[in-house]
């Protein structure tokens, strides 16, 4: 039976999602009460999308040539660059996918690689986050919201697989 031991590609890919969760996860946590206090304004989700907008069509005409074309060959610098590009997806209005995609474009990663390493480093990082925010606000949830709470989990699971997929087909 296969297992992730035996295979060092799997390996590398499993530690480069980590290491890249891993600056969202501490900003996260401590930063937590800030953003949804402070940052979630019409204002900032404006400012945000406009700003990302013009980063978006300004980045793609200097990227450079990709020479990192797997997710399995991500080192852990680049993994925990990417990371801190995720970070910034934290102020409402930005793009989480769009921010580590034109992030590891920026790094040298092929255009596949990117959106696919984006996609699996969703995963720990909207668990963490949801678990954080479930958490914090537990004391105002009932047994009613957990049913809401799965069906936008799944909901939201399964239109980003079809993004994506698109996506990497684009």
């Amino acid at each position: 039976a296969f297992t992730l031991h035996d295979d060092p590609g799997s390996q590398r890919f499993a530690m480069a999602v980590l290491l890249a969760f891993l600056p969202s996860a501490v900003v996260g946590a401590f930063a937590h009460d800030f953003i949804k206090e402070v940052l979630f304004s019409p204002w900032v989700v404006s400012v945000a999308l406009i700003v990302g907008g013009v980063v978006l069509i300004v980045i793609e005409k200097y990227l450079p040539t990709p020479r990192v074309f797997e997710v399995e060959a991500f080192s852990a610098p680049l993994a925990l660059k990417i990371g801190l590009f995720q970070v910034v997806s934290m102020i409402p209005g930005v793009s989480r996918a769009g921010a580590t995609i034109i992030g590891a474009l920026t790094l040298g990663v092929e255009r596949r690689a990117a959106a696919e390493f984006s996609f699996f480093l969703a995963i720990p990082t909207m668990l963490g986050a949801s678990t954080l925010d479930l958490y914090k606000n537990s004391e105002a949830l009932t047994m009613n919201d957990a049913g809401m709470i799965a069906i936008g989990f799944v909901a939201a699971f399964l239109s980003a697989m079809v993004v994506v997929r698109t996506f990497v087909g684009f």
